[in-house]
């Protein structure tokens, strides 16, 4: 009796290979075929242009073996199901994977995973369907779009330019975003505006502050301290009297769970990921973690979506989660349904748990450090999408004076709602706390007498440069990209060097100026916003079966093609020169300013004088403030063994040296430079000056541990030692959990990082 043959399954990674092999069991075997093994050649273009834009795919380099065993396994099986992701890449894959494998119709089948569960799996399985072609040939027109961009344009900035740049349909137009924020904060004219304080007493002798809201009849801002001379020579010495006292709640509701925008960013901001390192980890959450009492299991949905639409089942389960640990008052009541965006494409879920029920703490002991971050961003994010609203009392009241009124505000939480699980803190929000020194008790008609008032000018910000979490909110908004493009995006514009990070924040380079200039001159539709979301907006009808992929190509390549070649002649014998990017530090040996130049290693300063002067030192970045020594610039410095410390531009000839980090802000009793400790969130500023009676003794500035603050600018130091032993003991406390999954990651982050280069 001949034997029943088996089915074959092929993922795109040993991760998930594992996963989905356990939930399966006996009769199907699991293999992973480690991303792409066809593609478009490295060496050439690969596309024939003439003849209808045909693709010209190989087989990858490198990966004989890979296809020759999947080869055999697929001829020996009975079914062969194609698993890779759920997405239009994923898609492509398993295209490639069917003629490379030359896997017949009757053989080959489709079937998506949106978590990687038992059931999700078995189902899927159950359920396979044909290889969509639609999903195939908008792959197809973007990979072929992308190669035309990069194979005609590269060669020209190669020859105008310089040797190893590139550009792109996506990462032009992102280059030119950041160029064009750095452009309006060099235009921008900051305006003067005053916020004016009164200290107010009650007659028991209780004080609280009231903000100078306007006059009895409208609401009136300060534009110049004449208007705030005025107000207060018309109070002053004057009786303020309580008009009005209002009392009140607000209800303040959660936020969506994640998209791929939104967790990219919400990790860039708390966590302190880069959108690359977020979607590597939640990969590896997506594909199976070998969870403690559990085996191995996806812990989260597709991280690669824009959809906010959530699964019925999900709902069901948070809903009842929440009422079995936090009461039936934290529940909303019903299920939290959120409208998913015009432009999205709906094809998944919104990122959440797979298991509503397994919390983050149920699976620390499993996961990395990174990997237990995330999934509580995930898990609580969701979880608080379907609580019920913080509620907060609030009370106001003005104090009126000669006609102007003064305002004070109190807010505190009288139900903490869904921020019992996640406080969003949102950035773009004033936060519903207000004023959190409660008022005294007050009433209508009260007399209270003035204290004090405390005028203070300020100037309005231009705006922030972009971070790189913010630069993808920009390009969502935009439509520039799509969420599988954000994360490989931002990694080309800076390994190009088009602009560099400083601190959090993306900078334009003269390289990246002098590209984009070139590229608005010559190719204004490649940099051009608008073009480029209808680009995306055409992928997506290429995707819905509304517009053939071809047509598309030859629509984009007619105009094109008109554009490079009078550029071609008007650049004719053209050699454009890259300005140097000059710093503020001198050469020690011949006094010129030195320039940023790349290596191997990347940046760092050199002097323009080379070959007569050949001095070279590592780019050093200037931090807000002055030496407390000497008033000099204080430097941001790394010591040999990698740790970040602050000292004075002059070296060891002044030898100040501090681990704290220099704020903008100075003492108001010494007048120096204030300091406050380094890591995430909002510190305290604080002074370091001795001398001064506003000292703050190193004891009592929240170290987890005491370090040796001894001069450290040469090198390493005693300090440093001491920092190094307690990462050394929690490295080692986590050993044994990491060994065990070491060699799967490693597999898993390689596939992933070829597929976002890809």
């Amino acid at each position: 009796m001949a034997a029943i043959k088996s089915d074959l399954v092929i993922v795109e990674s040993p991760a998930k290979a594992k996963t989905i092999e356990r939930y399966l069991g006996s009769g199907y075997k699991v293999v992973a075929s480690m991303g792409h093994l066809r593609d478009l050649p490295k060496s050439t273009m690969g596309v024939d242009i003439e003849h209808d834009f045909e693709p010209d795919y190989q087989p990858v380099k490198g990966r004989e073996d890979v296809i020759d065993k999947l080869k055999k396994a697929s001829s020996r099986a009975g079914i062969v199901y194609l698993a890779t992701d759920p997405d239009r890449e994923g898609e492509a894959i398993s295209w490639h994977l069917k003629e490379l494998l030359d896997i017949p119709d009757a053989k080959a089948r489709r079937v998506t995973f949106n978590e990687i569960t038992k059931n999700v799996v078995k189902e899927g399985i159950a359920n396979p369907r044909d290889i969509d072609q639609d999903l195939v040939d908008a792959q197809q027109a973007r990979r072929i779009l992308d190669r035309i961009v990069g194979y005609k344009l590269s060669p020209l900035l190669w020859r105008k330019i310089r040797k190893g740049l590139s550009a792109g349909r996506v990462q032009s137009v992102a280059t030119r975003m950041v160029l064009d924020r750095e452009q309006e904060i060099q235009d921008f004219k900051p305006e003067e505006y005053w916020h004016l304080t009164a200290t107010l007493t009650t007659d028991k002798g209780e004080s609280f502050q009231a903000l100078y809201h306007g006059t009895e009849k409208k609401k009136q801002e300060l534009h110049s301290e004449s208007e705030v001379k005025a107000i207060e020579d018309a109070v002053k010495g004057k009786p303020f009297t309580i008009a009005d006292i209002a009392h009140g709640t607000k209800k303040r509701s959660p936020s969506p769970p994640f998209i791929t925008s939104t967790l990219q960013q919400e990790a860039s901001r708390r966590l302190g990921m880069t959108p690359r390192r977020t979607m590597s980890i939640a990969q590896q959450l997506y594909e199976g973690v070998d969870v403690e009492g559990e085996g191995t299991i996806g812990l989260i949905t597709y991280m690669r979506t824009d959809s906010l639409r959530l699964s019925e089942d999900a709902l069901a389960a948070a809903g009842s989660f929440i009422r079995s640990h936090y009461g039936e008052e934290y529940y909303y009541g019903k299920p939290r349904r959120y409208k998913t965006g015009s432009n999205a494409q709906d094809a998944h879920e919104a990122i959440r748990p797979s298991v509503p029920s397994l919390t983050p703490e149920m699976v620390k002991k499993s996961l990395t450090g990174e990997q237990y971050r995330l999934y509580r961003l995930i898990w609580g994010r969701f979880t608080a999408s379907q609580m019920a609203n913080a509620v907060y009392d609030n009370i106001t009241a003005d104090a009126v004076c000669e006609g102007h009124v003064f305002r004070a505000y109190h807010s505190k939480i009288a139900f903490p709602g869904y921020t019992a699980v996640y406080d969003d803190n949102r950035e773009d929000e004033e936060t519903e706390e207000g004023g959190k020194k409660p008022l005294p008790e007050l009433t209508q008609g009260q007399s209270v007498q003035l204290s004090k008032l405390s005028p203070e000018q300020h100037f309005t910000a231009p705006p922030a440069r972009y971070s790189e979490a913010t630069l993808i909110r920009a390009m969502e908004e935009k439509g520039i990209g799509r969420p599988s493009t954000y994360a490989p995006t931002i990694t080309t514009i800076t390994a190009r060097e088009y602009v560099v990070k400083e601190g959090k924040y993306l900078k334009p380079t003269p390289l990246g100026e002098t590209v984009t200039k070139l590229m608005e001159e010559r190719f204004p539709e490649i940099v051009d916003v608008k073009f480029t979301a209808r680009m995306e907006d055409t992928l997506d009808q290429v995707e819905e079966g509304k517009a053939d992929w071809k047509n598309v190509l030859h629509e984009f390549y007619d105009g094109f093609e008109q554009d490079l070649e009078k550029a071609e002649d008007a650049l004719q014998g053209v050699r454009i020169r890259v300005p140097d990017e000059v710093s503020a530090e001198l050469c020690p040996n011949c006094g010129r300013n030195l320039v940023v130049k790349s290596g191997r290693f990347g940046r760092f300063l050199a002097c323009p004088g080379y070959p007569e002067c050949s001095f070279t030192m590592p780019l050093v970045t200037e931090m807000p403030g002055k030496c407390p020594k000497c008033g000099g610039r204080i430097f941001k410095r790394t010591s040999k063994k990698g740790y970040t410390y602050y000292a004075c531009e002059k070296g060891a000839e002044c030898g100040f040296m501090s681990w704290d980090v220099p704020t903008k802000e100075v003492c108001p009793v010494c007048g120096k430079t204030m300091f406050k400790l380094s890591g995430k969130g909002q510190r305290k500023p604080f002074c370091i000056n001795e001398t001064c009676s506003n000292f703050l003794p190193e004891e009592k500035r929240s170290y987890r541990y005491r370090r040796n603050s001894a001069a450290a600018a040469g090198g390493d130091t005693a300090a440093e030692g001491e920092a190094k032993k307690p990462a050394a003991k929690k490295t080692a406390a986590k050993k044994t959990t990491a060994k065990k999954t070491a060699a799967k990651k490693t597999t898993a982050k390689k596939t992933t990082a070829k597929r976002g280069e890809a």
